[in-house]
């Protein structure tokens, strides 16, 4: 019964979804592409047998591609197919992998359309990441006896206590799915407590995920366009109405020549942060205007906004100090593993629950440091401008957590294998 009701209800939001795909589609004309896969309808598929990965965005598909490279190395048989939800991820798809996957996106989560979605591509095996539970989904693969795993699941307590008002409905989902791999066992735990049943801890995949080989280079060619003398201070994957926060934290700094860096999560909102930056009279560029004419940043410029995507990597080598974003504002924070793999001196704001062990663990190893209030966020960045040895100290031991904490990947594979023998 829980689960006709969810269809119930989903049948009548289904007419309404191309009204938001198209308004979506204003800012970020890539939501008007593809329309039929929304609804379960595909082209040619593939010829070899299919392993489904499912990244519904950015962060999930970034943090895949370490297990979507063994699999395509342990199963050279098969054909590895993503499946998103939003253009970011699928453009991350192709730019990690090319023409070696296929990428779709998920159809929502409707009975008819997963069931045309399933038929269709007939995966011998599904994995789910994150916390990416589509119940009509999970019935489906149950009914075709097709495994279906949680991995990289995490689960905080927010996300907890909203499962917790539908228990019936997740129960139900979390019994039906062949395994889960949590993260941490503080999200193992909360998982068992909503009913899942086959929960093992194997770290987090975000630790095993190695920065491009040219990262290096273009990290120096950015700091060349920045300024390779002038400190530069990067405030990343930033969330809406953290920009103007940063701006008046930056303002009240003691650091000469400081160059701020702003890279807002989302791509449709570029325009908008640059709007602010006007709005505020400052002196600024866009990072895709500077490299396209290989011109670097004047003394006058003091804002340079991120405007490019895939290249986060590049920006946190090119900086000397990052502010992980999302977390200053109650959004759960953005992922501060790269930064801590590139061996920078990370702060983060309070918020942090998607983050919850791995910002704590950060912070206890004396690679992060955690900034309540604006305040905070000023007299931290005067601190770590002024002494070169603290910055170096926190980047070396933000790089030995990140190092220490690996392993996911292996855990992960093994457990797939109990389901997909390999060949």
């Amino acid at each position: 019964m829980p689960r006709l009701l969810y269809s119930f209800l989903l049948y009548l939001l289904l007419p309404f979804t191309p009204v938001k795909l198209l308004w979506r589609g204003i800012r970020q004309p890539e939501y008007r592409c593809h329309l039929a896969e929304r609804y379960g309808f595909y082209g040619v598929r593939p010829r070899q047998p299919v392993i489904w990965l499912h990244c519904v965005s950015l962060g999930e598909t970034r943090a895949a591609a370490p297990l979507a490279q063994s699999l395509m190395q342990q199963y050279p048989a098969h054909r590895i197919l993503l499946t998103h939800a939003t253009p970011t991820g699928r453009e991350a798809g192709e730019q990690l992998f090319g023409d070696r996957v296929n990428r779709v996106y998920l159809p929502y989560d409707t009975p008819d359309a997963v069931a045309r979605f399933l038929n269709h591509f007939q995966p011998e095996i599904g994995l789910l990441m994150e916390t990416e539970l589509w119940f009509n989904l999970i019935a489906g693969c149950k009914k075709r006896n097709i495994p279906l795993l949680l991995v990289n699941a995490r689960l905080s307590e927010r996300s907890a206590r909203g499962y917790g008002r539908i228990a019936g409905l997740a129960r139900q989902g979390l019994q039906s799915l062949s395994a889960v791999a949590a993260q941490t066992e503080q999200d193992a735990e909360r998982l068992r407590q909503l009913g899942a049943t086959e929960v093992t801890v194997c770290g987090n995949l975000k630790f095993d995920v190695e920065p491009p080989e040219n990262t290096l280079a273009r990290g120096l060619a950015l700091r060349s366009l920045l300024g390779e003398s002038r400190p530069v201070f990067l405030a990343a994957s930033t969330r809406d109405g953290e920009e103007a926060l940063i701006l008046d934290a930056v303002e009240r700094l003691a650091v000469p020549h400081l160059l701020t860096v702003i890279v807002p999560r989302h791509p449709q909102r570029f325009d908008e942060v640059a709007a602010l930056l006007g709005k505020r009279g400052l002196n600024y560029a866009r990072k895709s205007v500077i490299a396209a004419a290989d011109t670097p940043v004047g003394d006058t410029c003091t804002v340079v906004l991120g405007d490019t995507m895939g290249e986060m990597f590049a920006y946190y080598a090119a900086c000397d100090v990052a502010l992980i974003g999302g977390s200053l504002l109650p959004f759960g924070g953005q992922n501060l593993i790269e930064a801590c793999s590139m061996q920078k001196p990370v702060i983060i704001g309070p918020h942090t629950f998607n983050f919850d062990w791995v910002a704590r663990e950060a912070v206890n190893s004396g690679g992060a440091r955690r900034v309540s209030t604006a305040g905070d966020l000023v007299d931290t960045l005067n601190e770590l401008f002024m002494s070169s040895e603290t910055r170096q100290a926190m980047g070396s031991a933000a790089y030995r957590f990140s190092q220490g904490a690996g392993g996911a990947n292996r855990r992960i594979l093994e457990l797939i294998g109990r389901f997909l023998p390999h060949g």
